[in-house]
C-alpha cells in the first residue's frame, strides 16, 4: 500500500490516496470501537441509496487502524465555491438539495441524535443551570428518525468528474431531527467566518423545506453545547457563547 499522497489531515487522523482507494489512518490512541462504528455506519448509509464512497475494508497499518474506501475523483463543493464565487448561490442551492435528500432517508440501526446530545451536553464546560436548561429544551424537542450527517459542509461534498455529487465523512452520522443537522451546518458557516453564507444557507433551507426559521434557531444553543466538547480552544469559546444563549435572539 502506497501512502505517499496525503489528502487531508484532521484531528487524530490522516487521509491518504492509494490509487483508487482512500485510506483514513487513525492515531494509535484512537478508540477502536469508534473506528469500527464509523465503518459500520458508513456501510449502513450505503444501503440507503445515497451517493457515498463505498467501504472497502478495515485493517491495521503499522499498528494503526485504517478504514479503506473508494477514492472519488473530482472537486469539493467548497473548492468550486472558492474558484467560482459569482455562482456561490447556485452551489448553495445544490448543497441544500443534497442535505434534504439525506434527510429524506431513514436508517433504523444508527445511533440516536438526542441520546448523543444528552451525553455531550453533560460534558460541556457550562454551569449546572445552563446545562439543566439545555437538557430541558432538548427533551422538549420533537423526536424524529431522519438520517442526520452531523458534519454537512461543502468540503464534505465531492462533485465527481461526471457531475455526480458524493457525500463523504460519515463519522458523525445519527438518526434524529433534521433541524438539528441544519443548525450544525449553520454554525459551521459561522465557525468558518462566512456569516453571509450562513444566513443565505438558512434562508434557503427553510424556504425549500418549509421549515420555520425559529424552529431551527431553537436547536442552535443545544447543538453548540454538544459540539463544544471537541475542537480547538477558539472553536470551544465560540460554541459556548452560543450555548449560553438559551433563548435565541
Amino acid at each position: 500500500m502506497n501512502l505517499d499522497r496525503v489528502i487531508a489531515v484532521r484531528n487524530a487522523k490522516t487521509i491518504y490516496r492509494d490509487g483508487d482507494q482512500c485510506v483514513k489512518v487513525f492515531n494509535e490512541n484512537y478508540s477502536k470501537a469508534d473506528i469500527l462504528n464509523e465503518a459500520l455506519n458508513q456501510a449502513r448509509i450505503e444501503e440507503t441509496g445515497l451517493h457515498i464512497p463505498k467501504i472497502l475494508g478495515v485493517t491495521m497499518l503499522e499498528g494503526k487502524w485504517a478504514i479503506l474506501s473508494e477514492f472519488i475523483r473530482g472537486k469539493t463543493l467548497s473548492q468550486m465555491m472558492k474558484e467560482d464565487p459569482d455562482h456561490k448561490s447556485a452551489y448553495l442551492d445544490r448543497f441544500v438539495d443534497l442535505q434534504m435528500e439525506v434527510h429524506s432517508k431513514t436508517c433504523p440501526m444508527l445511533n440516536r441524535l438526542k441520546e448523543k446530545m444528552k451525553r455531550k451536553i453533560s460534558q460541556a464546560d457550562l454551569d449546572a443551570t445552563t446545562r439543566y436548561d439545555l437538557h430541558a429544551r432538548l427533551e422538549g424537542m420533537p423526536t424524529h428518525n431522519k438520517v442526520c450527517h452531523g458534519d454537512f459542509w461543502p468540503s464534505n461534498i465531492i462533485i465527481s468528474e461526471d457531475g455526480t455529487p458524493y457525500i463523504i465523512d460519515w463519522s458523525h452520522v445519527t438518526q434524529g431531527n433534521a433541524s438539528a443537522d441544519v443548525a450544525r451546518t449553520y454554525l459551521l458557516f459561522w465557525l468558518n467566518g462566512d456569516i453571509d453564507g450562513a444566513k443565505e444557507y438558512l434562508n434557503l433551507f427553510c424556504e425549500k423545506s418549509g421549515t420555520p426559521m425559529q424552529y431551527v434557531q431553537k436547536w442552535m444553543p443545544i447543538v453548540a453545547a454538544s459540539q463544544s466538547v471537541k475542537g480547538n480552544e477558539k472553536e470551544r469559546e465560540f460554541l459556548l457563547s452560543w450555548a449560553n444563549v438559551v433563548e435565541y435572539h
